[in-house]
């Protein structure tokens, strides 16, 4: 039973880190990254799509994405979308085959607030993680009747354990985009 409650909260808690990861990954810095562009949703249809599923994103140079739609009719939608969602900063073109995009040069005052974004969502992300492990210990406190008071304190430890390797892996990789933002 406490193998159980502790299988599911590694689970979840793993989930928790590959979002967080995925989370970062779309904050932009100093290259242009597809992933950044991957989640943008695009009005497609009257229907609000991940761009990724409605073209190829490629990335030749630093600063400079070609998107390639797979439906040519999508295309002025896509360049909506990517000149105004929030937090990029970039500018497409469109010559009626691709979408270009370059990003500016981040500055140090923007590079900075992107820093404070990251660690935001990294707090938000352990919050996650915490309240999983809250969850596990009220399942592990409601088996008191059915098991000796030793096992469930080992259960316990067991959860802090396993909380604290969750929380240092989001912490590492929010060390790891810091480390990317600041680079110049």
């Amino acid at each position: 039973m406490i193998s159980d409650v502790l299988t599911e909260a590694t689970e979840k808690m793993a989930k928790a880190v590959d979002v967080a990861k995925d989370d970062f990954a779309t904050v932009r810095t100093g290259r242009i990254n597809a992933a950044l562009f991957q989640k943008i949703p695009v009005d497609y249809y009257g229907t609000p799509t991940p761009l990724a599923q409605l073209a190829s994103l490629q990335t030749p140079e630093a600063r400079t994405l070609i998107v390639t739609p797979y439906d040519k009719s999508a295309l002025k939608e896509i360049e909506r979308a990517i000149a105004t969602f929030p937090n990029l900063g970039a500018s497409p073109s469109n010559d009626g085959e691709i979408v270009r995009v370059t990003i500016p040069e981040l500055t140090q005052d923007r590079r900075k607030e992107f820093v404070k974004l990251v660690r935001g969502k990294g707090e938000d992300h352990k919050v996650v993680i915490r309240n999983i492990r809250r969850r596990a210990k009220d399942d592990l406190d409601a088996l008191k009747g059915e098991i000796s008071d030793d096992e469930i304190t080992r259960g316990d430890k067991d959860l802090e354990t396993l909380t604290k390797k969750h929380v240092d892996q989001i912490d590492d990789a929010l060390k790891k985009k810091e480390a990317e933002l600041l680079e110049v």
